[in-house]
């Protein structure tokens, strides 16, 4: 009972601060407020304004070491495997080189999880170069979270069943825990102390059928202390799906957003047009939103992209709004929180993920189809703008940068 006082425990003021992108505690002074966004298939990071015209203030190229990575690779057949693998399975046909990504606390260097090349790496934003590189267990990282003090990051590792939590200065571990099976989605909670993580099974196979559902391997949440790194409690989804009566449906959990007291936990799932609300304190699922399908998406399960129908969640720092990325529905939608109505649908091309802009306003989403990020009133449920960017965009992070920064030297 004690640690579920604990894990329940509501700290406001951190979820409000993360979502608004405020600076992390102990940040520099002199910082500008920017949105990273990761070009995955390009290997690059567009960094743009966090609010108003959302203009374009610089690329990175976060793959500097690129031919010491490809030619590592290339002389060892087990890496090689499985670089092609992910190249031809979950990448689409492409390397994935920038997933996640977070700037540090002095806002000197832009820290990314790099899929094909297995690792996180630290690159410098004022020469362009890497200062560390720490290869993941596995051959694959994934999503990651960064500590609301900006001073730890966690990383999936997909392969191996496995987070990592570095120190983002220097790139050594302070830890590591085991997960279920392909570890996705990180968040933390209650100022840090809790770090959640959402096994989402085999996501990259044609066994898509609701009848091999069995095949897709160990999906649980799994939430650790972060001082001891030892599993607080592990929930297992499929068991509330069932008792709510969605037996139906995956337990594979996708993107989440907490509401800012932390009290409910809204998530996607495999396969499923729409979200699921899920009581902390009760343990328990208690609500559940269908959203409209697009006529024209195939209900060839196995056409959807790594088993997802919708794929981004993000939530108004108010805590009264959703931001939903209809990822293989083409289009994305605010959510009201009280009633679960969704605004008007937004037209968008494959959006992949959705993320609170510089002032709390808007949501702002990556058309990985279209090359560009789109910024949509949490108010009004309209679109503001569009902006392009790279190629395949995906994960979009609020981020600092010096003032006055204009990107690497000798870009």
């Amino acid at each position: 009972m004690r640690k579920r006082r604990l894990l329940t425990t509501v700290l406001v003021t951190c979820l409000a601060a993360a979502a608004l992108g405020a600076a992390p505690a102990g940040a520099s002074a002199g910082l500008r407020q920017v949105l990273f966004v990761g070009n995955n298939w390009e290997g690059t990071a567009d960094v743009i304004a966090p609010s108003g015209d959302y203009a374009k203030i610089a690329r990175v190229n976060m793959v500097p070491d690129k031919d010491e990575r490809l030619a590592e690779i290339y002389l060892n057949p087990i890496k090689l495997a499985f670089f092609l693998g992910i190249r031809n399975g979950v990448g689409e046909g492409h390397d994935q080189l920038v997933d996640d990504l977070y700037t540090t606390p002095d806002g000197r260097s832009v820290v990314a999880s790099r899929p094909s090349f297995a690792d996180v790496v630290s690159i410098d934003l004022t020469s362009g170069r890497v200062n560390w590189r720490f290869p993941v267990s596995g051959f694959r990282s994934d999503h990651m979270a960064v500590s609301p003090d900006g001073r730890s990051i966690a990383v999936s590792a997909s392969t191996s069943n496995t987070v990592h939590v570095l120190d983002i200065e220097t790139g050594k571990q302070l830890g590591s825990f085991k997960t279920g099976d392909k570890p996705h989605e990180n968040t933390y909670t209650d100022g840090g102390r809790y770090l959640w993580n959402s096994a989402i099974g085999e996501v990259n196979t044609a066994l898509d059928a609701p009848w091999q559902d069995f095949t897709k391997g160990d999906r649980k949440l799994t939430v650790v202390d972060t001082k001891t790194f030892q599993q607080v409690k592990v929930i297992d989804m499929r068991e509330r799906l069932d008792a709510f009566g969605r037996s139906d449906l995956s337990d594979a959990v996708r993107p989440v957003a907490f509401t800012p007291d932390e009290s409910k936990l809204y998530f996607q799932v495999s396969f499923f047009n729409g979200l699921l609300e899920y009581d902390v304190a009760t343990d328990r699922i208690t609500r559940s939103k269908t959203l409209p399908k697009n006529p024209d998406t195939s209900e060839d399960r196995t056409t959807w992209v790594n088993d997802s129908r919708h794929h981004g969640l993000s939530m108004s720092p108010a805590g009264d709004k959703l931001c939903v990325a209809g990822t293989m529905d083409d289009y994305a939608t605010i959510v009201d929180r009280a009633t679960l109505r969704e605004a008007r649908l937004v037209t968008a091309a494959k959006p992949y993920w959705a993320t609170v802009n510089g002032d709390g306003n808007h949501c702002v989403i990556s058309e990985s189809g279209a090359d560009q990020v789109t910024a949509i009133d949490f108010a009004t449920g309209a679109k503001v703008k569009s902006v392009p960017v790279g190629d395949h965009p995906q994960r979009i992070r609020i981020g600092h940068v010096p003032d006055g920064w204009t990107g690497p030297a000798g870009r």
